[in-house]
């Protein structure tokens, strides 16, 4: 059986879990802290972070790659798209989102309302809450304006872009980074990711010391 090294509020490691569920794979969650204790995580994935899915015989690290090997393995709910030009945009947008989203959205709400909380035991930064706050109201806007243009962020189908996305803001809004007031579009796209099998198993992770706001597993917000 795969193993998937995580901890529950890895975005990277939810969208490895949300992709895998989509695709029927069957996966045992082991639980890691990639800020203590690494030596393990390390010898897995050199650059020592999560997620690190293994099967005893093949290690696959970074969330990407893992998600490309899986939709080239297995025919299933493929993620990419059907042509070329859709699976192009379902790559840009998941870096997209890995990349900006993460670094000006998530790692900074991670930083100040879960490793501070949980590890250093310091005070939030209220000025780095709020710039994340501001951020992500950014990125709602641009992915509103993807769904103006297709029923899912890449194109026609369900796919990568959707994962990805759905993964980062998923952990924002643990974290009660996201303010959902005057976005019914991503709402409404959030939403119908919410209500899938598939998804509704990562919004029962919950990490110790740290609680989601009311909504965070409700449908209907």
């Amino acid at each position: 059986m795969w193993r998937l090294h995580q901890f529950p509020l890895c975005p990277f490691s939810r969208a490895v879990r949300f992709a895998l569920a989509e695709k029927g794979v069957v996966v045992e969650l082991v639980p890691v802290t990639p800020w203590g204790g690494r030596d393990a995580l390390v010898a897995m994935n050199p650059a020592g972070q999560t997620p690190v899915l293994e099967n005893g015989t093949l290690t696959l690290c970074d969330s990407m790659a893992i998600l490309e090997y899986f939709d080239e393995t297995v025919e299933r709910a493929p993620l990419l798209g059907a042509g070329a030009a859709e699976r192009a945009e379902g790559r840009r947008l998941a870096a997209w989102f890995a990349q900006r989203f993460y670094g000006e959205v998530t790692a900074p709400l991670l930083r100040e309302r879960m490793y501070k909380r949980v590890v250093t035991r310091e005070p939030p930064d209220g000025n780095a809450i709020r710039l994340a706050g501001r951020a992500a109201e950014v990125q709602l806007q641009y992915l509103e304006y993807l769904l103006d243009h297709n029923r899912w962020l890449a194109g026609p189908t369900f796919g990568v872009a959707d994962v990805v996305a759905a993964a980062q803001i998923s952990v924002a809004d643990y974290l009660m980074g996201i303010e959902w007031g005057g976005h019914e579009a991503a709402r409404t796209w959030y939403s119908a990711l919410k209500s899938r099998p598939s998804f509704r198993s990562l919004l029962s992770d919950r990490m110790e010391g740290v609680r989601p706001p009311p909504h965070y597993d409700q449908l209907d917000f």
